[in-house]
């Protein structure tokens, strides 16, 4: 297993798993994501950015992560803890749904989370949609603090804070 920096030869395989994670939420009645976001754009952005890193495992892509330092407007209503340094947001977290509950999410945001203090993040940030309650879950036990509730197009997401 290792985690890389993704590349533009990448794109389609990783459209493959977010649609597939797009129809397994939805079968959950998760509604956060489709066909708007995240779309192809976004993907070649984050890739094009260097922000977008996957999950190989067996040469195969199983997950992927976004995160760069880029917040969105509507964060600017909540009351993070934590404001006096760099803070890394994270934007996309996505696990293939064929291997998913095999600690693949929890890997990719411990990478985060060292990638951020090996590049002086004073804190992580995220927003999770509030029906996505494995992914909260997965928040909370990690050590993420439930900071206050943002509205998107989809509808109401916690956001998350965590001290690096």
């Amino acid at each position: 297993m290792k985690i890389t920096e993704s590349r533009i030869e990448n794109l389609e395989e990783i459209l493959s798993i977010i649609h597939n994670a797009i129809i397994d939420m939805e079968s959950e009645n998760i509604y956060q994501w489709d066909d708007i976001y995240p779309d192809r754009r976004t993907v070649i952005s984050d890739i094009n950015n260097q922000s977008l890193y996957v999950y190989f495992d067996e040469f195969v892509i199983k997950g992927i992560i976004a995160f760069d330092e880029r917040q969105e407007k509507e964060y600017e209503t909540i009351n993070w803890r934590y404001g006096t340094g760099r803070q890394l947001i994270i934007h996309r977290l996505c696990v293939d749904p064929k291997y998913k509950k095999q600690g693949i999410a929890r890997s990719l945001v411990a990478f985060a989370e060292q990638f951020g203090k090996m590049n002086g993040f004073e804190s992580i940030r995220l927003d999770s949609f509030v029906d996505n309650i494995r992914a909260c879950k997965l928040y909370l036990m990690g050590g993420y603090d439930a900071i206050g509730i943002v509205n998107f197009r989809k509808g109401k997401f916690i956001c998350f804070e965590k001290k690096l």
